[in-house]
């Protein structure tokens, strides 16, 4: 017999480990824009889901979907019009030499592919990450996920060294991962930065990178900017977190925004990599970069051109900030981020136990919000791209009812 509580019938066909957000569950039947309507009519403003990067059940993507389900779907070793058609749009929101794209599923696999690609291009098996990086949940992006590995108790591997930050994302930081790869045996591959940094903290990581960049490639690895969280317009209308820094990229990934929920992932990376990998490795998969899934892609792209989403992000993301940078409370400490992507650090004692508590009472003040960094300690706040500033001071009111309730 089915029981008719949702959690325990959740709980009874799921994987052990699978965590639910919030102390009281979500119990999501529908979603629209920004809105998220649970099963009792409750609706809650989503301030947290980046998947729906315009916006929860967009009908330009979902009649692009539909269309294109009717039409055609198979894999990428057909002639499809459609997708090259896609990829070349991608190519051209990025700088020169990036040129040729690998399709995945998820942000997850296109860091894996981009993990392999450098390994099998360097000859070289090491690599460096931020000390709370979160990569992705495939052996071999969990293993270069130090905030994934805390939770299960695990060591780094050998041929893993890390980075702190803030203040120490910088040469003297590389060095100092650099010898300590040499010391395990191991020569870098590559270095990897979420350039939002969210699980870190959520820190702009500004003209840092170039440097870092040229360090990586002299010791003869590649510099890879993950951008699954910061990508698309999220930062602004730079459109990517590397680009406020001089530096190119060897490699690009990108993720979760990039089908608004359709699984849609990618990798980009410049032709001459591209081809030392495929001299020595291999890479294909069934679904990835199918007809449904670039039209998807295409249409996510029309609406945030259509309605200039990126500067949005800009402006309504800066209001946000500097609206919760009013609220005068003594757990408020340093609010940072750029476009939709918000960092509010908790202070005192216990600072992450008191951001657990503040993000299940905005649930219940009917605000979804995360938490993130090496503590837990800093409120996340990465909304849809549709997130307007009537929605910020939604959100700024509850966040200050809650505060004052702390």
């Amino acid at each position: 017999m089915t029981p008719a509580d949702p959690r325990e019938r959740r709980d009874r066909v799921f994987g052990p480990g699978m965590h639910l957000s919030y102390d009281r569950p979500v119990h999501a039947v529908s979603a629209r824009n920004v809105w998220i309507t649970e099963a009792d009519g409750t609706k809650l403003l989503d301030a947290y889901n980046n998947v729906p990067h315009v916006g929860h059940g967009r009908p330009e993507v979902v009649r692009a979907i539909a269309a294109q389900a009717a039409l055609l779907n198979t894999n990428t070793r057909y002639l499809v019009d459609g997708v090259a058609e896609y990829a070349e749009r991608l190519i051209s929101l990025l700088p020169e030499p990036l040129d040729t794209m690998f399709f995945a599923n998820s942000g997850s696999e296109a860091n894996d592919l981009a993990w392999r690609i450098a390994r099998t291009v360097t000859g070289h098996d090491g690599a460096i990450v931020t000390a709370n990086a979160y990569h992705g949940a495939t052996d071999l992006t969990m293993a270069t996920s130090p905030e994934g590995l805390a939770e299960t108790g695990a060591a780094l591997p050998a041929w893993v060294a890390t980075i702190a930050i803030p203040g120490e994302l910088d040469q003297p930081s590389i060095s100092s991962a650099l010898h300590r790869l040499g010391q395990s045996g191991h020569e870098p591959a590559f270095l990897a930065i979420d350039t939002v940094l969210s699980s870190d903290g959520i820190f702009d990581p500004g003209p840092a990178l170039s440097p870092l960049a040229d360090q990586i490639r002299a010791a003869g690895g590649l510099f890879i900017a993950d951008e699954v969280q910061a990508g698309f317009g999220r930062i602004g209308e730079t459109l990517w977190g590397f680009a406020e820094s001089a530096v190119v990229p060897d490699i690009v990934t990108f993720g979760k925004p990039m089908g608004n929920g359709h699984p849609l992932a990618a990798v980009v990376t410049r032709r001459d990599v591209a081809e030392r990998f495929s001299e020595r490795g291999y890479y294909f998969s069934t679904f990835a970069g199918n007809p449904v899934s670039a039209a998807a892609g295409m249409a996510v792209l029309d609406v945030m051109a259509a309605e200039a989403l990126p500067r949005r992000a800009e402006k309504v993301g800066g209001y946000l900030r500097a609206a919760i940078r009013h609220i005068d409370h003594p757990a408020v400490g340093e609010v940072r981020g750029r476009g939709q992507f918000t960092g509010v650090e908790i202070r005192g004692e216990e600072a992450g136990a008191a951001a657990h508590r503040i993000v299940n009472a905005m649930r219940e003040h009917g605000v979804l919000i995360g938490a993130t960094g090496p503590q837990q300690n800093v409120l996340k706040i990465r909304p849809p791209l549709v997130f307007t500033e009537e929605h910020a001071d939604i959100l700024t009111a509850a966040l200050r009812k809650v505060l004052t309730d702390l």
